[in-house]
């Protein structure tokens, strides 16, 4: 036998496939299927959702919901149909026919022009020791997105990507497993498109036509196959529906719209005090300041150093004096330190809310703060408690948190030494059980903890850092009143977007990294995460002038836009790089705060639809296959277009221009899509264009979100013909869930010779201050009026 890198071929177990179907029930919105020893069960859940469920032992596992929102009894009756033959089971919604063949049991879907798509293959559902898979065919000319978090590019065919949460430092574009875990994604071609959600905690795994062309596989190390097939056809639609099966984010303040500066560390409350300053001084906006973990002490989590941040809230409330919010990072690591009168250790010790190995034995590792022990955060007691933690740094006014090393990523021996990255044994058991009370011995303890757990980290590693974020939401929540907070964490699970944003974890200042930030924050956007962002300029290592710039250009379309740099680079801040470098940064900066009523439209509508904010062409150009593999060209919204500059050195590239009329965002210039045109880019430009027809609403250059009311309002129009939707409240409270927020709907049209623009009566329970609406016919001219919210029709 050949040797392939000093490695002997391996000889996998061989699978067993499910056997014929023996009958068929049904019972409500489910059909069941009798296949000898195991069984499947299809329940349709919506016209375009069923829930394929299988089980190889013929016993279903308990329900757990740690990512799914409604349950399968909680959705709204669904019509449908069933009918019987000697070879097959059809079931049939208003969109959707499910064709199950009685011999194998093999499942195809078809649309209602008779295309078939997630149609199982050959092997169908099987299993062997430890693990259980499906097969599906792939169609001809399908590409396939989302998976979460995933480096290298857009389209994923013919890869492999593995779910299992990990502490990612050094990723480049080959890397699988990364800190986010988010079994889902979508499969495109022209005309039919569908997703799947593989609802598993435990290691799982995609294969995309790698192994066996032609086909895809999804595997778990769960004990059943469960999965949610959700039918588009386009991009739009699955993601309404996997959003409303995983839930969606809440809206965020305006602040967090606004510009984040962070550094691994501004170590000391007069380094920060300085950070602030230079941005006012120098009119950069700014609306956010992130301490890193050096502003603890000894890397205690919910502490302060005594020396270096002395005054912790004299600090932050002069911060917010002057127009920054401030956010600390929180780790999951609590120092083990007995007999220290560390408060959070000694809790936690107390109440029994750390992890234990199997044998009741403690379980520790090394972080930051060397030796430490970790919450259980999959217990309810325990989440409560870590919620109730973040009212120390609530009270003086932090007003987010940053939750980081949460896969969670931990070492074996202290940092500095040679050891290996570790989580928690696998066997380790977590969940809500919880421990006995203070009377009982240690022993009944691990008894009854034993008794009542049967959730092992094998299946919740995934879950860790999801909720941890969840605790930490919910924390915010209780103690900062009616004011909506900011959550930021590294690592989670499908529906993580329901309880923080996220960022791509430890980037590099590579030109590598700004191109795959791209196709990175579009693949999280097609998996229902739309607050993404990555670190702009690279966290390790040390940018150039260049690249600092290229890359600002590229962070004003993130949707969490972040500076950050790591310990021992040279700093990353606006104005290290020269003039040249601190205008083009403030240029794109400003611009991000002029657009930002265009941007939180866009959040809002991510919060209703699920949509993302950073969309790849193909969202709303899926049937033009020129879209299928673009990268590097991506949509703010619907209407505005970038195409980056990510090589040094590069001044002109080419662009692709879907079907529709185009304009350069800085020349007016026109175009007729489709067509590639060359882009003339130095380094001051990042080629812009916007849609023919689109409605732009924009307000005046501000140094942070709330410096002063919006006096007035700019709709910049280009002629077409579109409908707009334009949503306000007051960017701070808790308050537009209850409709307290206003809604404007806007349509340009043309008539005759003319362009006329229509602005509808404002409606909802919120009125903005006064102000006047400058509407911009772009290239035409502009007309004004005072903002009364009634209607108003104006001709160009």
């Amino acid at each position: 036998m050949p040797q392939y890198f000093g490695k002997l071929p391996t000889t996998n177990q061989p699978w067993t496939t499910i056997s014929n179907v023996k009958a068929v029930t049904w019972d409500n919105n489910a059909i069941n299927f009798d296949c000898g020893d195991s069984r499947l069960i299809i329940s349709v859940l919506a016209p375009n959702l069923i829930r394929v469920h299988f089980a190889p032992t013929g016993e279903f596992m308990p329900r757990r919901s740690w990512a799914i929102t409604l349950d399968d009894a909680e959705w709204a009756t669904t019509p449908f149909a069933v009918q019987e033959t000697e070879a097959t089971v059809e079931i049939e919604t208003a969109q959707i026919r499910v064709c199950v063949q009685r011999e194998k049991c093999r499942i195809a879907c078809f649309d209602k022009a008779n295309r078939s798509f997630a149609q199982d293959a050959d092997m169908g559902m099987g299993w062997r020791i430890g693990a259980v898979a499906g097969w599906k065919q792939i169609a001809t000319d399908e590409h396939f997105y989302g998976f979460g978090e995933r480096t290298g590019w857009l389209d994923k065919l013919s890869e492999v990507k593995t779910n299992w949460t990990v502490d990612a430092l050094d990723y480049d574009a080959l890397t699988d497993e990364m800190y986010q875990a988010i079994p889902f994604f979508m499969a495109l071609r022209p005309d039919v498109g569908y997703g799947i959600f593989f609802n598993t905690t435990f290691w799982s795994q995609f294969d995309i036509g790698a192994e066996q062309p032609g086909v895809w596989k999804m595997e778990t190390r769960g004990g059943e196959l469960d999965y949610y097939m959700i039918y588009g056809p386009e991009p739009a639609q699955i993601l309404e529906t996997y959003t409303q099966l995983t839930g969606r984010m809440p809206l965020p303040p305006k602040w967090a719209l606004g510009y984040h500066q962070c550094r691994w560390s501004y170590d000391s409350e007069i380094v920060v005090r300085e950070l602030a300053q230079e941005f006012r001084q120098r009119r950069i906006p700014c609306d956010v300041i992130h301490l890193d973990i050096d502003y603890m002490q000894g890397y205690r989590v919910f502490t302060w150093s005594k020396e270096r941040f002395s005054n912790p809230a004299k600090l932050v409330s002069d911060l917010a004096q002057n127009g920054f919010k401030t956010v600390t990072i929180i780790d999951p690591g609590v120092k083990y330190e007995p007999e220290a009168n560390y408060h959070v250790f000694d809790q936690g010790i107390e109440n029994d809310y750390f992890v234990r190995k199997a044998d009741g034995e403690l379980f520790h590792g090394y972080v930051w703060p060397d030796k430490a022990v970790f919450p259980d955060f999959l217990r309810p007691d325990v989440c409560n408690w870590w919620a109730n933690l973040h009212k120390s740094l609530t009270d003086i006014g932090v007003a987010g948190i940053w939750n980081d090393m949460n896969e969670p990523a931990i070492d074996s021996r202290p940092f500095g030494d040679d050891g290996e990255k570790i989580w928690f044994p696998l066997d380790a058991p977590q969940g809500a059980g919880g421990a006995g009370g203070e009377e009982e011995n240690f022993q009944s303890k691990i008894q009854n903890l034993k008794s009542k757990i049967d959730v092992t980290h094998a299946e919740v590693h995934n879950l860790y850092g999801l909720m941890m974020a969840k605790a930490c939401y919910e924390g915010l929540q209780r103690h900062r009143g009616v004011e909506r907070s900011f959550v930021l964490t590294r690592s989670g699970y499908a529906g993580v977007q329901r309880w923080s944003s996220v960022w791509m974890g430890d980037n590099q200042s590579l030109w590598e990294h700004l191109e795959m930030s791209l196709p990175m924050l579009c693949n999280m956007g097609l998996s229902g995460v739309a607050f993404v962002g990555c670190d702009i300029g690279g966290f390790a290592g040390n940018a150039t002038a260049e690249l600092f710039a290229r890359w600002m250009q590229v962070g004003m379309l993130y949707p969490l836009m972040r500076g950050h740099s790591a310990m021992s680079t040279a700093r990353h801040e606006p104005w290290v790089f020269g003039d040249r470098v601190e205008n083009i940064c403030r240029e794109y900066i400003n611009l991000r705060y002029q657009l930002l009523p265009y941007i939180y439209t866009l959040f809002w509508e991510a919060v209703t639809t699920g949509a993302p904010i950073l969309r790849p062409l193909l969202y709303h150009f899926p049937n033009d296959p020129k879209t299928y593999t673009l990268y590097d060209q991506v949509l703010l919204g619907a209407s505005l277009m970038a195409a980056p500059i990510y090589r040094p050195g590069i001044e002109h590239r080419s662009v692709y221009l879907p079907a529709g009329t185009w304009y350069d965002w800085w020349s007016g210039d026109r175009y007729e899509g489709p067509i590639h045109i060359l882009a003339h880019a130095p380094l001051e430009r990042m080629p812009l264009y916007v849609r023919g027809g689109a409605i732009v609403p924009m307000q005046s250059v501000k140094q942070y979100v709330d410096e002063t009311p919006l006096e007035e309002i700019r709709l910049r129009i280009w002629p077409g013909n579109n409908e707009y939707q334009l949503y306000e409240d007051d960017g701070q409270t808790k308050e537009y869930q209850d409709k307290k927020f206003s809604l404007t709907n806007i349509c340009v049209f043309t008539q005759t010779s003319q362009t006329v623009v229509e602005i509808e009566a404002r409606v909802g329970e919120w009125t903005p201050p006064p102000r006047e609406v400058i509407v911009e016919l772009v290239g035409a001219g502009e007309q004004r009026f005072q903002d009364d919210g009634k209607q108003h029709i104006l001709q160009f």
